[in-house]
C-alpha cells in the first residue's frame, strides 16, 4: 500500500521532478494548456519531493480515496489505480471519467499499464492537458491478469530494452517525468544484479531516472497477487497521517478524525452522482474510510452500523450522522495523526536511515559494477 521510501539502485542518476502547482478549488480538473518543467527545484517548487507514496491500487487509489488521502497528508505523493493504455486510446471521448482529478491532489502520479509503444505514447499525449506530475509504467504488477497477457505488469521487467523503448516513447509524448516502478526480481530472475542491469538498461534508452522498487519479488507460478504483496499489517490513515512529520519535518494538519470526516462528507455529498447512472453512489464514497477507525474497538460495530445505514441513507452525510454514534467521542477527537502508544510498533522509527540522499544532492552517473 505505501512506498517508502522511492528505492534508487546506484545505477543513475534519479529523482528529477517537475514545477508543481498549488491547491485551488475542489472541482475535477478538466485539460488545461499548462506546461511543466522536467527538473526539479527545491526553491521554485511547491512540493516536497517524493520520499512517500501512496501507492497506486486497482480500485482503491480512486478520486476519492485520493482525496481523503490528501485531507490526511499535503506532502505524500498520490498514485492513480493502474489505467491501461489502451483504454485511454479507445476511450478518446471519455478521458474525463480515467483523467480528471481535483488540483488539491498535487503532486499526483499517472500510472499506466501496457506493453504496447504507441499506444503508451498516445496515452501520455492524451493524458498531458490534464496536469499530471508524473507519468509512471507499471512494471510491478504481478496479477495473472496483468502479466500474464501480453508483457503486462511485472513480466516487462524480464525485457528491459522494451521498457526502454516504451519509456522513451513515454517521454517523447510529455513533459514531466517519466517513473517506473518495478520488484527486485520475477522468479528466479532476482539476483541485485539483474536488477541492475533492468536499471541501467531502461536509464539507458530512455530519459527515465527514478525507479520506485518493491521490495519483494513477483512469483509468477503458483502464488495469488495478495500473498505477492503481502505486508505486515498498517494502520493505514494514521500512518499517513505521521508522513508530513515524519518524513518531510514539517508540522501535521493536527486533524481529528471528526474533523477529518467532516472534510471528506462535504467533498463525498458535493460529488454524489456526478458520473450519470447515480454513480458515484454512498457506497462508493464511502469505501475509503472503511479502514478510518482500524484498531479501534468500536471499528466492527462502526462498519456494521454503517452496512446497515446503505439501506436507507441517500447522502454520505446522513451516513455518517447514524453510524458514528458506535464512535465514542474520545476517539472522533483524537488526532488521526496521533503517534504510536508505548508498545506498539513505530514505522518510522528508523526512517532517516533509510531514506535517500538530499533531493538537492549533485546528480551522478553511477554504473554497475
Amino acid at each position: 500500500m505505501w512506498c517508502l521510501p522511492s528505492v534508487r539502485p546506484n545505477v543513475s542518476e534519479m529523482f528529477k521532478c517537475s514545477s508543481l502547482r498549488r491547491f485551488h478549488s475542489p472541482v475535477l480538473k478538466q485539460p488545461t494548456s499548462a506546461r511543466f518543467s522536467t527538473t526539479f527545484s527545491s526553491e521554485s517548487s511547491p512540493y516536497l519531493p517524493p520520499l512517500f507514496s501512496v501507492a497506486p491500487m486497482m480500485e482503491w487509489t480512486d478520486n476519492h480515496y485520493r482525496t481523503l488521502a490528501r485531507i490526511i497528508t499535503k506532502h505524500a505523493w498520490l498514485y492513480t489505480e493502474m489505467i491501461a493504455a489502451q483504454t485511454l486510446v479507445h476511450q478518446q471521448t471519455n478521458l474525463d471519467r480515467f483523467l480528471a482529478f481535483s488540483p488539491q491532489q498535487h503532486p499526483i502520479v499517472l500510472q499506466l499499464g501496457g506493453s504496447n509503444v504507441e499506444s503508451l505514447a498516445k496515452a501520455a499525449k492524451l493524458s498531458h492537458p490534464y496536469g499530471y506530475d508524473e507519468i509512471n509504467l507499471n512494471c510491478g504488477c504481478p496479477s495473472p491478469k496483468v502479466a500474464g497477457h501480453g508483457c503486462f505488469g511485472v513480466s516487462l521487467m524480464l525485457n528491459p530494452k522494451l521498457v526502454g523503448e516504451a519509456m522513451s516513447a513515454i517521454a517523447d509524448n510529455t513533459n514531466v517525468p517519466v517513473t517506473v516502478k518495478c520488484r527486485i526480481g520475477v522468479d528466479d530472475h532476482d539476483s541485485y544484479d539483474e536488477l541492475c542491469d533492468f536499471v541501467y538498461k531502461v536509464s539507458t534508452l530512455s530519459p527515465t531516472r527514478h525507479f520506485i522498487v518493491h521490495s519483494r519479488k513477483a512469483l509468477l507460478g503458483g502464488i495469488s497477487p495478495a500473498d505477492n504483496r503481502r505486508i505486515p499489517p498498517l494502520n493505514p490513515w494514521q500512518t499517513l497521517g505521521l508522513v508530513d512529520t515524519a518524513v518531510y519535518g514539517v508540522p501535521s494538519s493536527g486533524l481529528t478524525r471528526r474533523q477529518v470526516l467532516e472534510q471528506y462528507q462535504v467533498y463525498a455529498d458535493s460529488v454524489l452522482g456526478t458520473q450519470g447512472n447515480g454513480r458515484p453512489n454512498v457506497r462508493d464514497l464511502v469505501k475509503p474510510l472503511l479502514n478510518i477507525f482500524h484498531s479501534e474497538n468500536e471499528n466492527s460495530l462502526w462498519k456494521r452500523k454503517a452496512d446497515a445505514a446503505f439501506k436507507e441513507c441517500k447522502t454520505v452525510g446522513s451516513l455518517l450522522e447514524e453510524s458514528l454514534k458506535a464512535i465514542p467521542d474520545s476517539v472522533l477527537d483524537s488526532p488521526i495523526s496521533e503517534s504510536p502508544e508505548s508498545g506498539e510498533d513505530d514505522v518510522f522509527a528508523d526512517v532517516h536511515n533509510v531514506l535517500p540522499p538530499p533531493y538537492k544532492a549533485v546528480e551522478q552517473v553511477m554504473l554497475c559494477a
